[in-house]
């Protein structure tokens, strides 16, 4: 059965003639007799008691009456809400990131809510290694990386300029130096993170390179389970400045520049190539390119090729 029967069922229910509603549905009579033969075909069963000149429903008439009048108000509710989608005034965002780089969707997302406050906000915390695969897997729509996954399957805006920092409690010997080389780093103890990343690796070259011993005696699962041991005088870290922005602003922590460190890190929104986006993930877009207009660097929001 079609839902166009349906409405021509209820319109000669409600109506209790045929005639009134062919008039009603601007058709003729017999193709309104047509329509409702062909459903009642399609049931198998006698819809209107044909003996009566109201025009009175059968029990199998009364029953699919109920069911139609319930499932043309789903028709409706669907249009509405097809239409709040489309107005932003409803919606599901969902998105993923690794701790550090969901940092950086705290600003993101605040800026969102302010303009779309019915919008939903759901981030997984996933690993950025596994975030173009569950792209794929359709887990998400939209994922923040430190990295370039393959131009040719994801799409990839870059949103956020990063750097590493180097840092101690302001207890330690070193919180007033004002620059330190690398090499005057070979006996200190360095709290690390335990997940292999891109910034690991990075660190790891950087101190093989200039021949220097990287002593890292702990590791910890959590950027801001290391921040929390260094203030308390464990030793020192390598950390994304994003990550203890906040830190270095209170005190708690103490960024001393290293001359052999200076690495910059790119954040980007990553998403499949071909997706169709949601409503509210264009509008998350258009957040993002919004607040980097508005604010400048470190924020900025630029498309790259996939050549």
């Amino acid at each position: 059965m079609e839902l166009s029967q349906l409405e021509t069922f209820l319109a000669v229910a409600e109506e209790r003639s045929f005639s009134r509603a062919a008039v009603r549905l601007r058709r003729t009579q017999p193709a309104v007799s047509q329509v409702i033969r062909k459903l009642e075909e399609a049931v198998g069963e006698t819809l209107f008691d044909r003996a009566s000149r109201d025009g009175s429903l059968t029990a199998a008439g009364a029953l699919l009456r109920d069911y139609a009048l319930r499932l043309l108000a789903l028709r409706r509710e669907a249009a509405i809400a097809l239409d709040e989608l489309k107005s932003l005034e409803r919606g599901h965002l969902q998105l993923a990131a690794n701790e550090y780089t969901c940092m950086y969707l705290l600003a993101a997302i605040d800026a969102f809510r302010r303009e779309y406050p019915q919008i939903a906000v759901t981030v997984q915390r996933t690993l950025a290694s596994r975030i173009p695969e569950e792209l794929f897997r359709r887990s998400f729509e939209l994922g923040v990386v430190s990295f370039r996954p393959d131009p040719e399957q994801i799409r990839t805006i870059a949103v956020y300029g990063d750097t590493l920092d180097f840092i101690v409690s302001p207890a330690h010997a070193l919180a007033k130096a004002k620059r330190v080389s690398i090499r005057d780093l070979g006996r200190e103890n360095f709290i690390a993170h335990n997940v292999a990343s891109p910034l690991r690796r990075k660190v790891i070259e950087a101190f093989q390179r200039h021949r220097t011993p990287l002593n890292m005696v702990i590791e910890l699962p959590t950027i801001e389970a290391i921040k929390r041991f260094v203030a308390m005088g464990n030793g020192v870290a390598i950390v994304p400045h994003l990550a203890v922005a906040r830190d270095l602003e209170t005190g708690d922590l103490v960024r001393i520049p290293v001359d052999e460190l200076e690495v910059r890190r790119i954040l980007r929104i990553a998403c499949r190539r071909n997706a169709t986006l949601s409503y509210a993930a264009k509008a998350f877009l258009g957040t993002l390119k919004k607040l980097a207009e508005k604010q400048g660097p470190p924020f900025f929001y630029h498309v790259e090729r996939a050549g």
